[in-house]
């Protein structure tokens, strides 16, 4: 899976592009009923957005029906009212969360999945919520709506001061997980400009011209009946087709400033109109891909060559690092490479890319130990619940289902159903294990979850430095966003 930029949770639009750079935003948005409406108004007009089936491209749910979800959300409120006295209009009727992506980092499956995991840890399951991820803009979002009642009507969700922060650090938390950014503290080497990963390890992204031959390669193997489906497949693809004069086509990929023009003389032999043409005739093979070349390879003996560039203190790279790092950051990664022995290039990359791996692993297992842990410790408290309100439930059968009966006992019975459905949900079809087992699992999840733990703070310490290390030295090295500087082969 590719990789994304950093997120930001101020609010602002989706993508800044403010030098040049790509910027993904998470962000959580109280609502509370509109003036001279209703509950129910209010949540069915922002719901109908999210569900709009012109810009709907993946939906999920938890707890809930999309569909029904406004009814759904007032019910529970309705019980959580009738059992705490407090009104349902008090307060935000349902919190939105919003998740955007740089175009051509996920798919809407993909977008889709991150957004249900964001806002199931988010809510801890508590809560009912669904998912809507949008594909009618280049970049892919989600609209993610949770009740702000919790399912058993135990609590309200608040939200706190800081609540915008622990949402950026859980969802970069995600991305993390699903092989997207690392999501760090680096600094900024212009405004508004930050490092991703790719970036620091020294990946070069496809050119805006070779991802137009792609996309073009893509379409035609799709097998388009004429040229003008061959352009709808390449709009499909999130390329925006310009017409200019003399019938020239161009392609904008998302992201680009300039579009690129389809002819051989920009993107090579066979891409061109006529040439597209004969391959959906079936006159000629699909062109082939130019490879484009690969960043020259690094100098052995990284720690000699780093050191005499900062003895000399010659060339424009030692300068422009010189004015933004501290002598202290470059002494600590010659200290690095030292006693890791990495004494070459190639090793601090290799090293760079098993500290990182080594934190994502852990963090699928610390991930996956959480889960079983929370899925055990609601397992526990839904059959305590249950078989405490079980009685009343025998009760009311007892009584043939009388009114009476149900008002006298409207919450013990709510509180039984409740149990129940969380039983059923996690069970899933399973026998129910003795509480003395599940005591033992809670416990040993609940140690292996510290020893994880521990594990995982000293694999993110390891990342964080193998990464700030490379960072540095790729700085020095005049290597920083992907560009060569010239002064290195001197």
């Amino acid at each position: 899976m590719s990789r994304s930029p950093l997120r930001r949770l101020d609010g602002q639009p989706p993508f800044s592009l403010e030098g040049g750079a790509l910027t993904a935003t998470t962000y959580i948005r109280p609502y509370k009923a509109a003036a001279g409406k209703g509950a129910v108004q209010t949540m069915e007009e922002r719901f109908d957005y999210g569900l709009n089936p012109k810009k709907l491209g993946a939906l999920s749910s938890y707890l809930c029906d999309p569909a029904t979800a406004p009814a759904e959300f007032l019910l529970v409120k309705s019980q959580y009212q009738a059992e705490t006295g407090r009104a349902v209009e008090r307060g935000a009727l349902f919190f939105q969360i919003r998740q955007a992506f740089p175009p051509g980092e996920v798919t809407a499956e993909e977008a889709n999945q991150i957004g249900y995991e964001t806002a199931m840890r988010w809510t801890k399951g508590k809560y009912q919520f669904f998912v809507c991820t949008h594909t009618d803009k280049s970049h892919l979002h989600n609209h993610i709506y949770f009740n702000s009642t919790a399912f058993d009507r135990s609590r309200k969700f608040h939200n706190f001061i800081g609540s915008s922060f622990a949402l950026r650090r859980l969802s970069d938390r995600v991305c993390i997980e699903h092989d997207l950014s690392v999501i760090q503290k680096p600094k900024q080497y212009s405004k508004g400009r930050y490092l991703h990963y790719g970036q620091w390890i020294g990946e070069k992204p496809p050119s805006a011209k070779q991802r137009v031959r792609l996309a073009i390669v893509d379409a035609l193997k799709k097998q388009p009946a004429d040229f003008s489906a061959f352009l709808r497949l390449m709009e499909e693809s999130g390329f925006s087709v310009k017409r200019g004069r003399g019938g020239v086509i161009s392609f904008l990929a998302p992201g680009q400033d300039k579009p690129t023009r389809l002819r051989a003389s920009t993107l090579g032999d066979g891409f061109d109109p006529e040439n597209i043409r004969a391959v959906i005739a079936g006159e000629r093979p699909i062109p082939e891909l130019p490879q484009e070349a690969p960043a020259p390879a690094r100098r052995v003996n990284l720690i000699i060559d780093i050191q005499e560039r900062m003895a000399q203190g010659k060339g424009p790279a030692y300068e422009r690092w010189a004015k933004v790092y501290n002598l202290k950051q470059m002494a600590a990664a010659l200290q690095y490479l030292r006693e890791n022995d990495l004494m070459d290039y190639e090793a601090l990359a290799a090293s760079t890319e098993k500290a990182v791996e080594r934190f994502h692993t852990l963090s699928e297992e610390l991930r996956q130990t959480e889960a079983a842990l929370e899925k055990t410790s609601g397992l526990m408290a839904a059959t305590v619940n249950y078989a405490k309100t079980r009685p009343v439930f025998d009760g009311y059968k007892a009584a043939q289902y009388s009114k009476k009966y149900l008002s006298e006992h409207e919450t013990e019975l709510a509180a039984y159903r409740a149990a129940r459905a969380t039983m059923n949900e996690l069970l899933d079809g399973a026998k129910l294990p003795k509480m003395a087992d599940m005591k033992k699992a809670c416990q040993e999840l609940a140690g292996k979850k510290k020893a994880l733990y521990a594990e995982y703070r000293k694999a993110q310490a390891d990342m964080r430095q193998a990464v700030a290390v490379k960072a540095n030295i790729d700085h020095l090295l005049g290597v920083t966003d992907g560009r060569e500087n010239k002064a290195q082969e001197r």
